[in-house]
């Protein structure tokens, strides 16, 4: 990395520098002291040195903006505040002053848990060993004797350096010095600085891990690969390594081949590392005594000498025998065995025996629990515990032991401490402890947007810090439609500022947003956790970014579900609604010749796209009659409900006389009607003579059957009977005669009775006179006489049946004297019953109580028979 590289890292607000320009001059100043040794010595390869200071820059970003915090009690870390630094694994910096309280608490609480838990007279230095502290981060354990006490630099040469400006804060300003790692020889180049110290920048020559080629490396990153086959001799001597040139040793050989167990016996396939193994069977080989054969299992070399030669003892070990063969069988002395049992106390009480002892312990002894509360005889082998749980609080003071039959060594608490840590953003992982949580390891980043400018601050202080400024531009393309019109911006922490140009986007009813833009907006890298200070104001914003447009909030008129003229109203765009406006609907019905007579309603004809939502209902059904008028003079009304159109023809049948009445004619109304008025009277003729009456006399109409009066009804050529007024004279006159006679009399015709007619025109003669006296006297004579009637003073009949009725009634009527007789012996008869019921009840409940008398002692008998001694 050149030293202009360095140089890009922009400078973020400080609590204590206000002018910026100089600070950041300032600080890159310091970079370039603090690594110039270094990058003159790594000018050649500065890519690969990049990583090795990116921890050593972080610190720099930490400390250059003012955001270097303690992990313990979360402040800043100001340039004068005594530190200290974690020099084993994480660097991370305290203050001095934490890091001692941090240390000796910690120190403390290990030394007394290890003294609760060892007795410190068989081990007196139990607690001194056991009271290491941890740093707070890395968790690597230090000595109590590494409590820090004395304010040193990074490197660790100078106490109490001083706060210059153009040094490094808690920096000597000198070279560090301190070993690299892998201890190659040589020190660190750069000046006092925070962090670990890079690889080493020299240029050694060194040999690549098989040894084949050699190059000239940095000293930090010597060893190499040279990417070929290692070809070194493997373990078995025979095969080489075919892996590519590697670190350390070679993996085992894994050419197969067929080889022997160490016995010789037996052949199998195997791997080459796996060349010597040995088989399940017994060796089996004959022993130099030439009696007794190997027992040993599969093995190599000579199987030695015959186990049973030479000095022989028995079982117990009591009694030895010298000089006998190997193949004689060893006899028991016959005393107790006294081997020390698996228990290590008691000694085998059986007598001499081949074979091992019993493993278990029989002996009974009188044993304590762990704790002490039970004392009970038990076997020697077998464990006594009793049920006691132990209620001492564990090393965590949090939590009873609740341990069965515990010794007073409580084991440490397993439960998870699961408390808040002190950054509000963590639970404690570790297991319940006492005192203090460890503070949270974790370290966030805080950049701005292109991640140029960055530095790392402990979690649960990023609320306090300023975010950082960068003076790039923004790189992030705006999502939202007025991306070509937006003005660029400078690089920023968080997400880009919102779009202050007006929406104007439209709306599917045609309108156009008109507030502020809320469209999409990139969103901020997740890992920038920094939330700025901002206060809340109650003011609502009008939209989220990133949400549609809200609803149209445009004025519109709005016509009802009918569309009747003068009954709109005014809605806001996004929130009309359908309404009615109660008056009658007024719309032609399918009959079209009425009108619907429902409150306003939609009709799907009506409804359009944006109101397909309305429930649309059709008008009503008109089920009135028919009222049109037919075409043609018709008196019926037409049978068919109201309904479109011309009524259809009538075909209701017309009954029509003929002219005369003698006939009933049947015609279609219609086709009656539409004949003209001469070919109407033409069919309802019969075509016969005429059966009507002519108007001065009886006879009916000579001429055939037509409409109208019949013709000159005083030419009537009917011969009448003509009479005096006796009836005694009688001539045959035409009537059309009679007629005129009476006229000429002063008489109109049609007066005239049929009875009537003719008589009295003929005037009476003599023999008309003598012919009247004659009907008289015979009339006279035919009169019938009157008789005279009989009084007669005789009795009234009575019928027969009445006379028998009342002989029955006499024969059934008896005496008082039998009436009282038959009254008493009722009365007796109801005595005699209720007496009968009486003793019947009286006798049947004496029954009753002595049958439950019989029924308790057969009870009272029953019990005596079963258990005869109580």
């Amino acid at each position: 990395m050149a030293a202009t590289e360095i140089q890009h890292y922009p400078v973020s607000d400080s609590d204590n520098d206000s002018d910026n320009g100089k600070d950041e001059l300032r600080h890159t100043d310091l970079e370039e002291t603090i690594f110039k040794s270094y990058l003159q010595l790594n000018t050649e390869n500065s890519s690969s040195s990049q990583p090795d200071l990116s921890k050593i820059k972080s610190f720099l970003n930490s400390s250059r903006s003012g955001a270097l915090s303690c992990m313990i009690c979360l402040e800043r870390i100001r340039l004068t505040d005594p530190t200290w630094s974690c020099y084993k694994e994480c660097y991370a910096v305290f203050h001095l002053i934490c890091i001692q309280s941090w240390a000796r608490q910690a120190s403390d609480l290990a030394a007394a848990r290890a003294a609760s838990r060892l007795s410190t007279e068989h081990f007196p230095l139990a607690g001194a060993n056991a009271a290491n502290w941890n740093c707070p981060k890395c968790r690597v354990e230090y000595s109590k004797t590494l409590i820090p006490s004395k304010y040193l630099c990074y490197c660790g040469k100078t106490q109490d350096p001083d706060s210059d400006p153009w040094i490094l804060p808690h920096s000597c300003g000198e070279v560090c010095e301190r070993p690299l790692k892998y201890e190659c020889g040589h020190y660190c180049l750069l000046l006092c600085h925070p962090g670990p110290c890079p690889a080493c920048p020299k240029l050694v020559k060194n040999r690549c891990f098989c040894g084949k080629i050699e190059d000239v490396k940095r000293c930090g990153f010597k060893d190499f690969t040279c990417n070929r086959v290692c070809e070194k001799k493997l373990d078995c001597g025979v095969h080489r390594c075919n892996v590519i040139c590697h670190q350390g040793l070679c993996p085992p050989c894994k050419a197969k081949g067929v080889y022997k167990c160490q016995c010789g016996k037996f052949e199998q396939e195997r791997e080459c590392f796996e060349r010597e193994f040995k088989c399940e069977n017994e060796c089996g080989k004959l022993l130099g005594c030439g009696k007794h054969v190997c027992e040993r299992g599969c093995h190599e070399g000579m199987c030695g000498g015959c186990p049973y030669q030479g000095k022989r003892s028995c079982p117990c070990g009591k009694r030895v025998y010298e000089g006998m063969p190997c193949d004689t069988v060893l006899p028991t002395c016959g005393s107790t065995c006294e081997k020390m049992l698996s228990c290590g106390i008691h000694r085998c009480p059986e007598r001499c025996h081949k074979g091992s002892c019993n493993e278990t312990c029989r002996t009974v002894i009188i044993k304590s629990c762990r704790c002490g509360s039970l004392r009970k005889q038990v076997p020697c082998h077998q464990a006594l515990a009793c049920e006691r749980k132990c209620n001492r609080g564990r090393d965590c003071g949090r939590h009873a032991c609740r341990r069965r039959c515990c010794d007073g060594d409580c084991p440490p608490c397993s439960e998870i401490c699961d408390r808040k840590l002190r950054c509000n953003n963590h639970k404690c992982p570790s297991p319940c402890h006492r005192g203090a949580c460890a503070p949270c390891p974790l370290m966030v980043t805080i950049s701005c947007s292109c991640g140029e400018t960055r530095f790392e601050v402990p979690c649960g202080t990023e609320r306090e810090q300023k975010p950082p400024k960068c003076p790039k531009r923004c790189s992030i393309s705006p999502l939202c439609r007025h991306a070509p019109k937006r003005k660029p911006h400078k690089c920023h922490y968080g997400a880009c500022p919102p779009c202050r140009l007006v929406c104007e986007e439209e709306y599917p009813c045609g309108h156009n947003c008109k507030l502020r833009c809320h469209g999409p907006e990139p969103p901020p890298n997740p890992e920038f956790t920094l939330k700025s200070k901002k206060k809340k104001s109650n003011r609502k914003p009008e939209c989220t970014p990133g949400t549609p447009c809200p609803p149209c909030p445009e004025l519109v008129w709005r016509s009802c579900l009918g569309q009747h003229i003068g009954a709109e109203q005014m809605m806001v765009c996004s929130k009309v609604k359908a309404f009615s406006c109660q008056n009658l609907c007024g719309n032609l019905l399918g009959c079209t010749n009425h009108y619907c007579t429902k409150p306003c309603h939609a009709l799907k004809s009506q409804t359009s796209i944006a109101d397909r939502s309305v429930r649309t209902e059709p008008c009503e059904e008109c089920h009135l009659p028919c009222e049109k008028e037919r075409k043609l003079a018709c008196p019926h009304p037409c049978p068919i409900p109201c309904h479109p159109g011309d009524c259809s023809p009538c075909k209701t049948l017309i009954k029509r006389s003929c002219h005369c009445g003698a006939m009933v004619h049947v015609f279609e109304c219609t086709r009656y009607n539409s004949l003209p008025e001469n070919e109407q009277l033409t069919i309802r003729s019969c075509a016969g003579h005429c059966h009507r009456k002519l108007l001065n006399c009886s006879h009916l109409c000579p001429e055939k059957c037509h409409p109208g009066q019949c013709p000159s009804p005083e030419k009537c050529s009917k011969k009448v009977n003509v009479r005096c007024r006796c009836q005694n004279l009688k001539k045959e006159w035409l009537c059309q005669d009679v007629q005129a006679a009476y006229i000429s009399t002063g008489c109109d015709p049609k007066d005239i009775s049929k009875s009537q007619f003719g008589i009295g025109l003929l005037p009476c003669n003599s023999e008309c006179a003598s012919k009247v006296k004659a009907v008289e006297s015979a009339l006279q004579l035919r009169k019938p006489k009157v008789p005279e009637s009989k009084v007669t003073d005789a009795e009234p009949k009575v019928p027969k049946r009445r006379k028998r009725r009342d002989q029955v009634q006499e024969a059934t009527q008896v005496s008082r004297l039998q009436k009282i007789i038959a009254t008493v012996q009722w009365f007796f008869i109801c005595i005699l019953i209720l007496v009968a019921v009486v003793a019947a009840a009286y006798y049947g409940y004496k029954g009753l109580l002595w049958l439950s008398d019989w029924m308790n002692e057969v009870e009272e008998r029953r019990p005596r028979k079963r258990f005869p001694n109580i």
